[in-house]
């Protein structure tokens, strides 16, 4: 898709900007004619992500490179950053199983950052705010798709309940501001790369996500991978989540701006980002192996802590309300990690 040389004169902050949807969701908002500004310490992505970004869109992104946690320095980046027009909060830490194992890292970060960033919004008058969610919001639901009338259940890990508890500051925040909009969106499960084969997601070491994981074993860098728990009460066993192509995902960022963008008054809304398709971690596998044509060797282990056993959404209200919907399939997805993992 080429860039857009229309600039909208709108700077739109993006924090987490170097992590995989952050990357991502920039270069959908450069195409859209925005101006980015970044705010990224690195503390688990790559400051070689913005050359790649450069690479496929030909713009150099400024960023800062400060923890949102520490107040005064995130206020620095507000008084030198005049007039934000909306920011996109990305920056925390996603490892369901890390934050089972160190809890006390993930409500520190993951809270006070956000906490952070809306104080600065409400002090600099920064109109509209998304902010990144997860389907992890719904806990262990009892009936499927899952849409935003669901009941938000007990959360099966810490990381899950700062995502609760992101959702609640921030709708509360909204509803005592006069100007400030805000849209949570409740990603499902991203995955993929970027079409160019440029930019995708990085194995962080010890607590991986699925599909680089898949993509190391099938690239010989793993011997074999584990799928944890083949006992669920699944069509065969293994986990059932909705994948959905991480360009999909950016995109609904720029459609969620441009909504609160019209918007004349505070309001405070969610959305789920899914395909509405459940696939189970089995047939993610098989799907990596026949659209790339290579073999992912596996083991099962026991069932992950902090798992749940089936989640896929309901999206129809953002197709309805922002116009979103997936345009990229499964093999799309699987096809595009393998290109990216041949890259790196």
């Amino acid at each position: 898709m080429p860039f857009s040389t229309k600039k909208q004169n709108k700077k739109i902050l993006v924090t987490g900007g170097a992590g995989y949807i952050g990357s991502h969701t920039i270069i959908e908002l450069l195409n859209a004619g925005y101006d980015v500004v970044s705010v990224d310490n690195f503390c688990h992505s790559d400051k070689d992500t913005f050359r790649r970004i450069k690479k496929i869109t030909g713009v150099t992104v400024k960023n800062y490179d400060i923890d949102l946690c520490d107040n005064k320095k995130t206020e620095e980046v507000f008084k030198k950053e005049k007039n934000i027009s909306g920011i996109i909060h990305f920056a925390a830490l996603k490892s369901v199983g890390e934050s089972v194992k160190f809890p006390k890292k993930y409500y520190h970060n993951n809270i006070r950052s956000l906490t952070s960033v809306i104080v600065c919004a409400q002090k600099y008058k920064v109109p509209s705010i998304v902010f990144s969610s997860s389907c992890a919001v719904y806990g262990n639901v009892k009936k499927l798709p899952v849409n935003e009338k669901t009941r938000l259940g007990r959360p099966e890990s810490p990381y899950a309940a700062t995502k609760q508890l992101g959702e609640k500051i921030l709708q509360d925040f909204a509803n005592s501001q006069k100007n400030i909009k805000v849209i949570s969106l409740r990603y499902f499960n991203p995955v993929g790369a970027h079409m160019s084969g440029l930019l995708g997601e990085k194995s962080l070491g010890k607590f991986d996500n699925l599909v680089p994981l898949i993509a190391e074993v099938a690239a010989g860098i793993r011997d074999k991978m584990t799928i944890f728990g083949n006992d669920y009460k699944t069509r065969d066993g293994t986990c059932v989540r909705d994948y959905v192509h991480v360009s999909d995902i950016a995109r609904a960022h720029v459609l969620a701006l441009r909504f609160l963008e019209k918007k004349n008054t505070a309001s405070y809304d969610v959305y789920n980002l899914g395909t509405g398709n459940g696939v189970t971690v089995s047939e993610l596998v098989k799907a990596f192996e026949k659209a790339n044509k290579v073999s992912v060797a596996y083991s099962i282990g026991p069932r992950r802590s902090g798992d749940i056993p089936a989640v896929y959404s309901d999206s129809r209200k953002a197709k309805k309300f922002l116009g979103w919907e997936p345009k990229l399939d499964l093999y799309a997805m699987m096809r595009s990690a393998w290109k990216w993992q041949k890259e790196i």
